[in-house]
């Protein structure tokens, strides 16, 4: 949700929503994923999910450390080219999938909670594995959307002003870092 919430207040709502839309079909590889096994791999094996935490926490630091130098670009701000700058230009969809793909811990929730509600004696257990984490999905979309949403009046804001818009495209760079760090240090299991 941060990560889309900082794409929208940086890049408006096209961004937010091509970000989310991102979010939603990295987590769509997760549920599949998880309801073929896949994801029991991340669970068992200690060097699998590192392997996959650091590469998550290495791209959002990498993001982070992106904006930031954007940020610093004098040509990224000059008068009427708030949609086309370098940071705009990259595709956020792209950023969106690869953010949550590259997230281990959405591999885990769906391992740990969405076979809570697979009813096996009724069959089709993939089916109902999608379908409920399908429907987990679309919630969090849901509701990055209703942040999206919040975020413009903000976000033409930050737009509208160059100084603004720079030391707002530093703190969400800081902010991606930041949560690539935690995300390098925190438990693994």
């Amino acid at each position: 949700m941060l990560y889309v919430l900082a794409r929208s207040l940086a890049g408006g709502k096209r961004e937010g929503v091509l970000s989310a839309l991102g979010t939603f079909a990295g987590g769509m590889v997760h549920v599949f994923a998880a309801a073929l096994g896949v994801s029991v791999i991340l669970a068992e094996s200690a060097v699998a999910f590192s392997t996959v935490k650091y590469a998550g926490a290495a791209y959002l630091c990498f993001l982070g450390v992106r904006m930031i130098l954007d940020a610093r670009k004098p040509e990224a701000f000059v008068a009427g080219s708030v949609g086309t700058t370098t940071a705009s230009a990259r595709n956020p969809l792209w950023q969106g999938v690869v953010t949550e793909v590259l997230n281990p811990k959405t591999a885990l929730f769906f391992l740990s909670f969405i076979p809570q509600f697979v009813n096996r004696a009724s069959g089709h257990v993939f089916l109902q594995f999608v379908l409920l984490g399908s429907i987990s999905v679309i919630l969090n979309t849901t509701a990055d959307l209703i942040v999206i949403v919040l975020a413009g009046p903000l976000g033409k804001k930050i737009r509208s002003s160059a100084t603004f818009r720079r030391r707002q495209k530093t703190a969400t760079g800081a902010i991606m870092i930041g949560l690539g760090t935690y995300l390098a240090t925190s438990e693994n299991r």
